[in-house]
């Protein structure tokens, strides 16, 4: 869902221009009428080059997330030029054919190795699949993408269900810890309890104010960590983009999280219900008695 804008320059016009992503450009420190050539290999394994036809930079894409920002963009009549006078992947010396001679040539396409394929409807996905796998013309090979990282995001479940499992034992021991904190805080505040009971309150009012105290700071508590959570990924989406290729899409809690929320919100009123029975159960004589 990205759409493609140039950082710098403009697209290739010319048969030996170039187009290139953000990774390429900061890796290689290619800027605006760099030259490079293309080779065959991977890595820093070269095989072959095709020194003789070098390429020029005249654009530089702006970072995506996705595998573009590692990609070098030429035309299909590139591709053709710089292969005119190779054959089963060697260079014919003998019928070497120089950069300006390749642009006399007819350099019209006669194959591609991939190309993608959108479609108005998904429900015709299989079928057009099919009839591609079945093609009896050509030996083509229909891939999804989706499908192949849905299977990806299924073998990395495994470590998403440890983390979500840590989360929850996280905020479950934050909620013991609540609770603790205010049982262990109910001596101190038995005179002020009594208070309140020899004002008129009555003993659920007082439970009520200890359960309202538990939910008001985990809702504290919540607050702040969204506010950094917010903050840290809109300052850092250049960064985390620009590093590791990762997009963040959204900064806002979208409604999952809030649900989450409420959860943990849900969470601590029941925490505060033991500290609120204890409260409840204080009586009047035992908060005004006289300290030993």
């Amino acid at each position: 869902g990205h759409a493609l804008a140039f950082a710098q320059g403009q697209p290739f016009d010319d048969l030996y221009d170039a187009v290139v992503g953000a990774e390429v450009a900061q890796a290689a420190h290619i800027g605006l009428g760099s030259e490079i050539v293309l080779a065959h290999g991977t890595g820093a394994v070269t095989l072959a080059t095709h020194a003789d036809k070098p390429f020029r930079v005249v654009g530089i894409l702006q970072r995506t997330g996705t595998p573009v920002d590692s990609s070098v963009l030429v035309s299909l009549p590139a591709i053709e030029a710089i292969h005119v006078d190779w054959r089963s992947g060697v260079q014919l010396r003998s019928q070497h054919v120089s950069a300006e001679q390749a642009r006399q040539l007819d350099l019209t396409p006669t194959s591609i190795t991939a190309f993608m394929l959108g479609l108005n409807s998904r429900i015709a996905t299989f079928g057009v699949q099919r009839s591609i796998n079945e093609y009896p013309d050509e030996a083509l090979q229909a891939i999804l993408p989706g499908v192949t990282l849905q299977q990806l995001w299924q073998s990395l479940g495994t470590a998403e269900r440890a983390l979500q499992l840590i989360s929850a034992m996280v905020v479950l021991l934050g909620m013991v810890s609540l609770m603790a904190l205010l049982v262990s805080t109910l001596q101190e505040r038995r005179r002020e309890m009594a208070v309140l009971r020899a004002t008129g309150a009555r003993p659920a009012y007082v439970a009520c104010l200890l359960v309202v105290e538990a939910v008001a700071t985990a809702a504290m508590a919540c607050a702040l960590a969204l506010a950094v959570l917010t903050c840290a990924s809109a300052a850092g989406r250049s960064w985390a983009l620009a590093n590791f290729g990762l997009s963040i899409t959204h900064v806002w809690p979208d409604a999952r999280e809030l649900a989450w929320v409420g959860g943990v919100l849900l969470i601590s009123g029941v925490a505060g219900l033991l500290p609120a029975l204890l409260a409840y159960r204080r009586t009047l004589a035992d908060g005004l008695a006289p300290a030993p």
